[in-house]
């Protein structure tokens, strides 16, 4: 199976790195939308069943390259990196106020994970704070995670870190807070760390699954979405592709379940026919997929 080309990675890592000037995350640009929506539907858009489908159409997914969703915990903030063609990347927030939702553009393009109380936005090895005013100034976690060359960040409920590495290979580690003490990194087993590639990880909130993706044998292309369930004894059960409806023969990344455990997002260039390698569009479904995967591999 074919790596995923050099230029892809090339943009992937090129969007997780920020501007070392920048000193806020202010939005700088905003768009009205869709202002006549009241519920807090993901912007308003009609619910996805079982079968994948583009997320806002137009708004979200274009002709362009779109990645690296993201919700805060109260639906009312969703995060992505969209590049237009012959353009930068660029981060955008869309945000749901005075009944109506806005978009925006933020002035950095790390790829973001937004922490179960809200307060904290992760960003690679470094960290945001909520303030009343928008987030803080970018800060370091600090040893030894300063080492790390930290691409995504995802934490649990309990404030369990799993994460991944800016190399060719890419490995997932987690990292437990007990009794206010952060543990040192260890790596997660052969299970998960398999192939040639294994990056993007995403933790539930209760630690029940882990989602990531991975170039390995078996898989439909290149990189596959996989998910691994945790066992009774705590360990990580075999990675299961997340089949056919979800993968293709490009590459498939970035998945993550919306705080309120409704709706499954990822990234990939489906369509086939017509496809380039910047064609990378944010898709949804329903997360139901996950427990059908669940009962399918008891």
């Amino acid at each position: 199976m074919k790596k995923v080309t050099a230029s892809i990675l090339a943009l992937l890592v090129s969007a997780c790195s920020e501007n070392s000037n920048v000193t806020t995350s202010k939005p700088t640009s905003v768009d009205t939308v869709n202002s006549s929506i009241k519920e807090l539907s993901p912007l308003g858009q009609k619910p996805p069943d079982l079968t994948p489908k583009p997320f806002a159409p137009g708004l979200v997914s274009t002709n362009g390259f779109e990645t690296q969703a993201a919700f805060a915990p109260n639906m009312r903030e969703f995060y992505y990196l969209g590049q237009a063609p012959g353009e930068k990347s660029k981060r955008y927030v869309v945000r749901y106020e005075d009944g109506v939702w806005r978009k925006s553009v933020m002035e950095f393009t790390s790829g973001v994970f937004i922490s179960t109380d809200g307060n904290t936005m992760h960003a690679g090895g470094e960290y945001r704070e909520r303030t009343h005013t928008g987030w803080s100034d970018k800060k370091k976690m600090g040893a030894p995670f300063d080492e790390i060359p930290i691409m995504v960040l995802t934490a649990s409920n309990a404030e369990t870190y799993f994460f991944d590495e800016r190399t060719e290979i890419g490995t997932i580690r987690t990292s437990r807070l007990v009794d206010g003490v952060r543990e040192a990194p260890e790596a997660l087993g052969e299970n998960i760390n398999t192939g040639k590639y294994t990056a993007h990880p995403f933790i539930a909130p209760d630690e029940s699954y882990l989602i990531f993706d991975s170039e390995r044998e078996g898989g439909y292309g290149d990189n596959d979405l996989y998910i691994s369930f945790r066992q009774q004894d705590a360990s990580w059960g075999p990675a299961i592709n997340m089949g056919k409806d979800i993968n293709t023969e490009y590459g498939d990344s970035h998945g993550s379940v919306t705080p309120d455990g409704n709706y499954f997002f990822f990234s990939s260039r489906k369509l086939g026919e017509g496809v380039t390698e910047s064609d990378l569009s944010i898709f949804w479904v329903d997360a139901q997929i996950i427990e059908n995967l669940r009962d399918e591999n008891k």
